[in-house]
């Protein structure tokens, strides 16, 4: 354990039991003051992005880092206006700590409140994409929650610029404990985190399936997170045709590069010659590589679209994160929905249909965090979810799930509040009975 870790961990530890009890007023002036920062200091933001630009393409040129995770790093004055719109959406959010979730009668005058609170300390350990950086703070500042920063080598310059601008300008306002957000830089230091349980209450990983599926193998302490995004698009027989070209379109090639994208196309055989070569022109037009089954190859060739290629069992599980696609025919929902559930990685799945009880059986049979039915996958994402923002995407199926807000940075507590009660009271012959009624009372009244 490096004494840099410490000093950074420990602090920040202590600084989350002061942030729980922040009020709403003095949390939205410090995402204010976050906001008004990056939009003053925009020029130093994408000066220090470029120096980390400029080390990514070599190393993609020496084949180290992908094409996506270049597309990921880079920051433009459109990105740091959304970082500063996702700063103030979250301002407009409810607080949501403090609220009351249920309140029991135990007894009259012993009353039992389930109130929500932050979680405590949160790591978050991520590649690539400094906007994770005012995204995940804003969320965590409003929840209450102190959080640690560790950022891929790759954004060095971008993630540093951008956190010291953020944490800056919450020391400037005076009400936010400054010490509860930390920046670790190291390599070292990720291995550190991973280890220390005893302070950090929740780990979140953003990146690659094997650098998260790496985070969630060596680490005791509870990860949100997915580690594939293997995303589908099942075109049904009853399927509208123009809507599915639409769909299907901006589920790859609207942003290729994120985990929401479209990674495999399952085309119904009784719509396959109908859809197929308008779609796969369509695609290849738009520069993506398609990876085709037999069947839909042969449907392909005789139109004679150039450049095409044969899938491999592998592509049905494989994650491309780029202008890549592969492409089977199923001749049934059933058979959709059993390829998905197998090859899938249970995050974003969409249906294209007209017929009303194929929506239902595909929205409950197929086990994702997110199903879609005539939407992009491109949809499954906290900012357009109405969560202000997210911390990430989990495809777990306890705490959170799908794209998580604020809602994932929360746990809660029980109050119990009495006059003298004592439970011996409540045993032996003339024990008194509890009542254990439902009230509608907030503890807000209360205390």
């Amino acid at each position: 354990m490096t004494n840099n870790t410490e000093k950074k961990v420990i602090p920040a530890k202590d600084a989350s039991i002061k942030l729980a009890s922040i009020n709403t007023l003095l949390k939205n002036r410090g995402l204010e003051a976050m906001a008004q920062a990056l939009e003053k200091n925009k020029n130093s933001i994408i000066k220090a992005n470029r120096k980390d630009l400029e080390s990514a393409e070599k190393l993609k040129e020496q084949g180290k880092i992908s094409q996506a995770l270049v597309d990921r790093l880079k920051v433009t004055d459109n990105k740091i206006d959304g970082m500063i719109a996702g700063i103030r959406d979250v301002m407009e959010l409810e607080d949501p700590t403090g609220k009351t979730l249920s309140c029991l009668e135990l007894d009259e005058g012993l009353e039992l409140y389930q109130v929500s609170c932050p979680i405590g300390l949160i790591g978050v350990i991520f590649e690539s994409r400094p906007d994770v950086v005012p995204q995940i703070m804003s969320l965590c500042l409003k929840s209450g929650n102190a959080t640690i920063f560790k950022g891929g080598s790759e954004a060095l310059n971008s993630n540093r610029t951008i956190f010291n601008i953020l944490k800056n300008a919450l020391e400037e306002t005076g009400d936010i404990p400054a010490k509860a957000f930390q920046l670790m830089e190291t390599r070292e230091e990720v291995m550190d985190i991973l280890a220390l349980d005893s302070y950090i209450d929740l780990l979140i990983p953003r990146g690659s399936n094997a650098f998260v599926k790496f985070i969630q193998d060596n680490t005791r302490i509870p990860v949100l997170g997915h580690a594939d995004g293997i995303c589908h698009v099942y075109v049904d027989s009853e399927a509208d045709i123009e809507k599915a070209i639409g769909v299907c379109y901006d589920s790859k090639v609207q942003y290729p590069a994120v985990c929401n994208a479209m990674e495999t196309l399952l085309v119904n055989s009784d719509i396959a010659n109908r859809f197929l070569p308008g779609m796969i022109e369509k695609f290849v037009k738009a520069g993506v590589e398609v990876r085709l089954d037999e069947k839909t190859y042969t449907i392909a060739e005789n139109t004679g679209i150039q450049g095409l290629k044969k899938a491999s069992e592998e592509d049905w599980s494989t994650e491309y994160n780029d202008l890549i696609l592969s492409v089977k025919m199923v001749d049934s929902i059933n058979e959709a929905m059993y390829h998905i559930n197998r090859y899938g990685s249970h995050h974003t799945d969409c249906i294209v249909t007209e017929n009303k009880e194929k929506r239902r059986i595909f929205t409950e049979l197929v086990d994702s965090s997110s199903v879609m039915v005539n939407a992009s996958t491109r949809f499954a994402d906290g900012f357009r979810y109405g969560k202000g923002a997210e911390v990430g995407i989990s495809t777990n199926k306890i705490h959170a799930r799908g794209p998580v807000g604020m809602e994932g940075l929360l746990i809660y507590k029980y109050i119990l509040l009495g006059n003298g009660d004592r439970v011996s009271d409540y045993a032996g012959n003339n024990a008194k009975q509890f009542t254990h009624r439902k009230l509608d009372k907030q503890i807000s009244d209360i205390i």
